[in-house]
């Protein structure tokens, strides 16, 4: 982009492409918050409706998101399975490397591009922010997690100020608009949330309100605590994958649906071309 917030290095990334791409992204400066796992899923979910999907690992030393796609890929041959699979590429890890050449080769070719960056700041996952349609922060159900985006009293636990990722996201959409007049839509994803009402989850979520109607975030559930997000890592396998992972259980479908109204929340767009030709009249 052109114009980018204070403190992200400029980028060679330009705009001028076809609006068909939407580029969603998944960042969060702290780790541990089931970021990557919620990316693959999303990715996959869209790949499964027949949308065009590519992806853009940025976590060059981790490639969470990477490594699930290339045994997803093993896992179809071998077992000769036919599975939405999307493209997908790695970055190197450097701010002058090839992030602005994988971002040049997916935009305008699919209808979807995932990009999962590093859990830390990243010269590159703030460019990735900067140029983001949907942009998603997973934060696990914590006061520790919350306080990447915002500051509360120990006592009362108001909202006092935003941190400084909050303001770097403002930052960030202010530059945007002012840049080619879009729109970052920021969703905060409560990922890993318990299953029984407890306090911390009460003050939790009136923080989060409190904090999006100063600075403008969107709030929706996400995937719960399971077991099974673990299990299916080596054989790429998401719970999509119904009949590939065969003797699913109560609790594997009620992470589908977790997965549905996640889908659901994110609110992405309808692809920009239809996924086949219409039958001959």
């Amino acid at each position: 982009m052109n114009a980018l917030p204070e403190g992200v290095p400029h980028s060679p990334i330009k705009t001028q492409f076809p609006l068909k791409t939407h580029v969603i992204v998944f960042a969060n400066e702290k780790g541990g918050t089931g970021k990557s796992t919620t990316a693959v899923h999303v990715a996959i979910a869209l790949a499964a409706k027949g949308a065009s999907v590519a992806c853009i690992d940025l976590d060059h030393r981790q490639r969470t998101l990477g490594r699930y796609l290339d045994n997803r890929e093993a896992t179809a041959k071998k077992r000769e399975l036919d599975l939405p699979l999307p493209d997908h590429a790695t970055g190197d890890g450097r701010a002058d490397g090839n992030f602005a050449e994988l971002f040049q080769r997916f935009m305008g070719a699919t209808d979807f591009l995932v990009i999962d960056t590093p859990g830390r700041d990243d010269p590159c996952a703030r460019t990735a922010a900067a140029i983001a349609d949907t942009l998603v922060t997973p934060m696990n159900d914590s006061f520790v997690d919350f306080d990447l985006i915002g500051q509360v009293d120990p006592e009362t636990f108001q909202v006092t100020r935003p941190s400084f990722y909050s303001e770097l996201i403002w930052d960030a959409r202010k530059a945007r608009a002012k840049e080619d007049g879009a729109t970052i839509d920021w969703v905060v994803l409560r990922n890993r949330l318990q299953y029984l009402e407890a306090r911390n989850m009460r003050r939790v979520q009136e923080a989060l309100t409190q904090l999006s109607r100063r600075v403008g975030f969107r709030i929706i559930p996400g995937l719960g605590e399971r077991v099974i997000y673990r299990e299916l890592f080596p054989s790429g396998l998401t719970l999509l994958d119904a009949k590939a992972i065969g003797g699913m259980g109560l609790s594997h479908v009620a992470a589908r649906q977790e997965l549905r109204e996640m889908m659901g929340g994110l609110s992405l767009p309808e692809p920009a071309a239809p996924l086949m030709a219409a039958p001959a009249a």
